[in-house]
């Protein structure tokens, strides 16, 4: 068996599938990519068991067959070799195999890809359509709040709901939590799912430059994205995701209402001074300042600053974690942001200023309680 391709094509491909590999995998096939050929097209796919990644491109073959090939070899030789067309040729009794460019010859030993494990297939699924640009939104503001504590593994993912025409994606680690709802979506199931993080990482790099529309399909134990020639499947947490609705404070009285660039740069000069493992900096609110400030006792180090903001509600003296707002903040696209409260004691929400159509985006900050 032989095809040739353009070395610049096939390494695209290779490097979106090789997100699928894992670094220490438990079977020594799992180290390879599964080739295989149909008509002119090769499929390529990856797998750490968990999650897969196949996609598809095309070259010249002058016959249908499936070999495995290590991955890191093959990777490594292509980035090496400038763009030119490659022949690769498979001996298809000891799965030799021989790629040959205008430069030489390069020969390694592939494998069986009758023995590479079977990537799942979209069997009894519900499907939902939905802008690409809009997935990569919804998975990259809530990811940075998922838990990395294995112990509740329903946190370690994204809680996705759909609603028939609208999507909500729920991350929280029980410090912070992020809920984005998105209503431009074709559907016609009302479910849920929970999708692992490592997935998502690599779907957003999929879809980091990515236009057009996705399907999404899923059932009881996986989930599909598939876009242009790429396919990712990835197996869902089985665990049911907390009541998330119920953390939401609903009676906010006191409203705060500021730049958010101007409080995200206040907020990591004082947290140089904060205290290393809380992160500890205090909000005290009044009508038309805000003063942010933080101390280490252990060190002596302590920072003040004073902006101003416009509030309505009470006097307030709250504490928060620096880290958990900057990030925070650093996902909120609007140029002022809203914060709710009520006590001291109570969550946060904070809130864009700017309404954009068809999504919806919220966030909600634990207080670190006050020592005094």
């Amino acid at each position: 068996m032989k095809f040739s391709v353009s070395s610049s094509e096939l390494l695209k491909h290779l490097q979106i599938a090789n997100g699928a590999i894992g670094s220490n995998p438990v079977l020594p096939i799992l180290e390879d990519f599964l080739f295989t050929i149909q008509d002119n097209k090769l499929t390529i796919a990856a797998t750490d068991l968990e999650t897969s990644i196949t996609t598809t491109v095309d070259v010249m073959s002058d016959a249908n067959g499936v070999v495995a090939i290590p991955a890191r070899i093959l990777l490594d030789t292509l980035k090496a070799l400038p763009q030119q067309p490659i022949t690769v040729s498979i001996n298809d009794e000891n799965y030799a195999i021989e790629i040959t460019s205008a430069y030489g010859n390069y020969k390694l030993a592939g494998e069986n890809g009758q023995d590479f494990p079977a990537i799942p297939d979209a069997e009894n699924v519900d499907a939902i359509t939905m802008q690409a640009t809009a997935l990569a939104q919804g998975v990259s503001k809530t990811l940075f709040a998922t838990s990395s504590d294995e112990l509740r593994p329903a946190m370690t993912g994204v809680y996705f709901q759909v609603d028939f025409n609208k999507i909500t994606f729920v991350a929280t680690d029980a410090h912070k939590l992020v809920k984005y709802t998105f209503t431009d979506v074709a559907s016609e199931v009302s479910t849920s799912f929970i999708v692992p993080k490592k997935s998502l990482n690599l779907l957003k790099g999929i879809l980091a430059n990515a236009s057009g529309e996705i399907k999404v399909s899923f059932n009881k134990a996986n989930a599909f994205f598939a876009f242009n020639d790429i396919l990712l499947v990835c197996r869902l947490i089985d665990a049911r995701y907390p009541d998330y609705n119920a953390v939401i404070p609903v009676d906010n009285p006191n409203v705060l209402t500021m730049g958010r660039t101007d409080f995200q740069n206040s907020l990591k000069r004082i947290a140089i001074y904060a205290n290393k493992t809380t992160n500890q900096v205090i909000l005290n609110i009044t009508n038309s300042d805000l003063t942010i400030s933080a101390q280490d006792l252990d060190f002596s180090n302590e920072a003040k600053e004073t902006l101003s903001c416009t509030y309505e509600g009470d006097p307030l003296t709250i504490g928060f974690n620096a880290k958990f707002l900057v990030e925070m903040l650093g996902v909120l696209e609007s140029d002022e942001v809203k914060i709710e409260l009520s006590t001291p004691t109570r969550a946060g929400i904070l809130l864009p200023t700017d309404k954009v159509d068809d999504e919806e985006i919220l966030m909600l900050v634990m207080p670190v309680m006050l020592s005094n």
